[in-house]
C-alpha cells in the first residue's frame, strides 16, 4: 500500500501528519513506535516549510515495516528524507481516506496526538522508575563491593602483618639460636683449659668482632683481694680504649656497669657517664662473680653503635660461666702447685751402691691434677740387703698422694725387722686393707743381697718385671703375683728368685707407661722389653739415666697420657761383677 501528499503550506503539512498517525495507528504500529514516526516527520516537515517550495511526503509499507520518505517536488539537489517503523497488517482499511479541514477533525487528531505522547510519558515514567531501582541495586551492590574490597585490604594487611611478625618470629627464634649456640661452645672452650692465663688468652678470641670491638680482661691481685683490679698483660692490648671508673664501679657494687653518653636500655646494667677519655666510645664492664669475692672485671667496647639488648644478656652470662672457669683453674693451678711440692718430697733419692746403677724416673699425667699414687723407692735392710720397690695406689689426687706416703712410711718401718719381698707385701697388704678399705694399692718390691748373685722379688697386682740379661734377651718375670693390696681378702704373697750376672739390667715400671686404652697393656709391655733390649751392655754401663730417658721416648710419644708414669732401673756394672750393697747387721 503507498499513500501520497503534497505539501506547501502549513495546513497540508498537519494533515499529512494527521494523517500518517492515522494510518501507522490503523497498521498496528505500537504507541511509542508511532510517537517516534510522528515526532520525526513533523520536525522534518518544518525544516521544509521553512525552507519554502513544494514537497511531497510518501507513505509505504512493505515487509512488516511503514517508511515515510520526503522529496522535493520537483526533484531538486536536495536528498530525498526517510523514516520506518515496524507494523503489523492493516486492520480497518476505511481509516485510509482522507483527512478533511474541520477543525473538530484536526483537533481530534491533535487529542489523539497527546494521547501517544501520554502514553509514551507513561513509558518514560516507567523507564524512570526501573532506573531508579536499578541504580538503588547498583548502588547497593557498589556498596557490597567497596565493603567487600575493603574487607580484602584489611585481610591482606593483617596478612602482610602477620607474615611481617612470622618473619621476625622467626629471625628472633634464629638469633636466640645463634646466641645459645656461641655462648655453649664458648662456654665449651673456657671450661676445657684449667689454665687461668690460656682461658684469658681465648675470650678476646672468642668475642671480637662479632660480639664486641676490643676486650680487657682486669683480674684482682691474686694475693690482695681488696686491691683495685689491673689488668692481666695478655689482654691488656686494648686497655686504652676502657673505662678504669666504670669497671672499679663494676668490681665494687657487682653489678655491669654502662658507660656512655646515651642510655643503654640494657637488661640488667646501670647507665654511668661517659669515658673522660674517650667520650663518645661506649664501654660495658660485667665483673667476674664468684661464691666469694669478684675475681675482677670484664670490660668490653660494641662492635658497631651500641649492644643489642639480647647480646648483652648473653655477654653477662657468658661472662659469669668465664668466672667460673677462671675460678677453676685458679683452684686446680693453686692444689697442683701444692700437690706437685709433696709429690717432689716423697720421692726418694736413690742410694749409692758401689757394683748397682740406678736410675728412676716418674712423669705425671699430661692432664688433670698432676699428682696420682705412684711411687718408687730403694733403701738398705739392717742385714745389708737392698730393697728397691714400685708401686701404685688406685686413684689421684692429694689423698692418693697421702696414700702413698704412708704405704712407702710403712714398708720401711716393716722392712727394718727384716722379711723378704713377699713376707712386706703380706704385712702392707694387711696394713692397707685395715687403714683404709676402700683403697688399693698394687706394688713389687726386688732385694739384692750382698755377695749373693740371686734377685729376690714379689709383685702384689703389678705389672711384671722386666728383666734384661747380659747378652741383650728380655724376659718379663710372669710368676703368679699376689692381688692386689687392700682387697678384701687373706693372702700370703710368695718371692721369687731369679740368678744375677754382671751387666744384668732389671726394669720396674707402673701401668702409666705400658697401658693404653684402645690396646691394653700386653703391647706396651712388649714395647718396653724391645726398647730395653736394644741396648748394649757398655751403654748400660756408663750412662744408665740417659738410656732410661731413651726409653721412655718412644713410649710416651702419645700427646695426652691419662696415668702417671713411674720408672724405676737397676743394672748391675759388668765392669764390677758383684753388687756390694752393705755389711750384715
Amino acid at each position: 500500500m503507498m499513500r501520497t501528499w503534497q505539501i506547501t503550506t502549513v495546513t497540508d503539512a498537519a494533515r499529512a501528519r494527521i494523517a500518517t498517525a492515522r494510518l501507522a495507528a490503523a497498521f498496528g504500529v505500537a504507541p511509542l513506535e508511532r510517537t517516534r514516526l510522528a515526532t520525526a516527520l513533523s520536525g522534518r516537515l518544518r525544516q521544509c516549510l521553512t525552507k519554502g517550495g513544494a514537497w511531497r511526503l510518501t507513505l509505504e509499507t512493505s515487509g512488516g515495516s511503514l517508511r515515510a520518505e520526503i522529496v522535493s517536488s520537483p526533484a531538486a539537489a536536495e536528498p530525498p528524507w526517510h523514516v520506518a517503523v515496524p507494523c503489523p497488517e492493516p486492520t480497518d482499511a476505511s481509516l485510509f481516506h482522507g483527512v478533511a479541514d474541520d477543525p473538530a477533525v484536526l483537533a481530534e487528531a491533535l487529542l489523539g496526538a497527546d494521547e501517544d505522547a501520554a502514553v509514551v510519558l507513561d513509558r518514560l515514567s516507567e523507564q524512570e522508575e526501573l532506573v531508579l531501582f536499578h541504580r538503588e541495586e547498583l548502588h547497593q551492590t557498589n556498596q557490597g563491593v567497596l565493603a567487600l574490597h575493603a574487607e580484602l585490604d584489611a585481610a591482606g594487611r593483617a596478612q602482610r602483618e602477620a607474615f611481617a611478625a612470622e618473619r621476625a618470629a622467626r629471625q628472633e627464634a634464629e638469633n636466640a639460636r645463634r646466641r645459645l649456640t656461641f655462648l655453649a661452645d664458648a662456654s665449651a672452650a673456657l671450661t676445657a683449659s684449667l689454665n687461668h692465663e690460656e682461658i684469658v688468652r681465648r675470650l678476646p678470641e672468642l668475642l671480637v668482632p662479632e660480639y664486641a670491638g676490643t676486650v680487657d680482661v682486669w683480674l684482682f691481685d691474686t694475693e690482695d683481694d681488696r686491691h683495685p683490679p689491673v689488668p692481666q698483660p695478655a689482654s691488656a692490648a686494648t686497655s686504652a680504649a676502657t673505662s678504669a671508673a666504670a669497671a672499679v664501679v663494676a668490681a665494687r657494687t657487682g653489678r655491669p656497669q654502662y658507660a656512655a653518653d646515651h642510655p643503654g636500655g640494657l637488661p640488667g646494667v646501670d647507665d654511668l657517664p661517659p669515658s673522660a677519655t674517650h667520650p663518645g666510645r661506649p664501654v660495658l664492664c660485667i665483673p667476674l662473680p664468684t661464691r666469694r669475692t669478684p675475681l675482677g672485671v670484664l670490660t668490653l667496647t660494641p662492635p658497631g653503635e651500641r649492644w643489642d639488648p639480647d647480646d648483652a644478656v648473653m655477654l653477662i652470662e657468658l661472662t659469669r660461666r668465664a668466672s667460673t672457669a677462671l675460678d677453676n683453674a685458679r683452684r686446680f693451678e693453686h692444689n697442683r702447685d701444692i700437690a706437685e711440692t709433696l709429690q717432689h718430697a716423697l720421692l726418694t733419692q736413690l742410694p749409692v751402691i758401689e757394683g748397682l746403677n740406678m736410675s728412676a724416673h716418674y712423669l705425671p699425667a699430661t692432664y688433670g691434677l698432676n699428682i696420682g699414687g705412684d711411687w718408687y723407692d730403694a733403701f738398705r735392710q739392717p742385714d745389708g740387703s737392698l730393697i728397691t720397690v714400685i708401686g701404685d695406689v688406685t686413684g689421684h689426687g692429694l689423698h692418693a698422694a697421702v696414700m702413698m706416703s704412708q704405704l712407702r712410711t710403712a714398708l720401711r718401718a716393716y722392712a727394718v725387722d727384716g722379711g723378704s719381698p713377699g713376707v712386706l707385701l703380706t704385712r702392707l697388704h694387711t696394713f692397707l686393707h685395715h687403714l683404709q678399705p676402700d683403697l688399693y694399692a698394687t706394688a713389687v718390691i726386688a732385694r739384692f743381697q750382698p755377695g749373693e748373685p740371686v734377685l729376690t722379688w714379689a709383685a702384689a697386682g703389678h705389672p711384671p718385671p722386666v728383666l734384661r740379661e747380659p747378652d741383650g734377651r728380655v724376659r718379663t718375670l710372669d710368676a703368679k703375683p699376689g692381688a692386689m693390696l687392700g682387697i678384701p681378702l687373706k693372702q700370703e704373697i710368695a718371692d721369687h728368685t731369679e740368678p744375677l750376672a754382671p751387666g744384668t739390667t732389671l726394669a720396674l715400671y707402673t701401668d702409666g707407661l705400658v697401658e693404653r686404652r684402645a690396646q691394653g697393656i700386653d703391647p706396651g709391655i712388649e714395647r718396653l722389653a724391645a726398647a730395653l733390649g736394644s741396648f748394649r751392655t757398655e751403654e748400660l754401663d756408663a750412662d744408665l739415666g740417659g738410656s732410661a730417658e731413651r726409653i721412655l721416648e718412644p713410649l710416651l710419644s702419645d700427646s695426652e697420657r691419662d696415668d702417671d708414669v713411674c720408672l724405676l732401673l737397676s743394672h748391675i756394672d759388668s765392669r764390677t761383677g758383684r753388687v756390694s750393697v752393705g755389711d750384715r747387721a
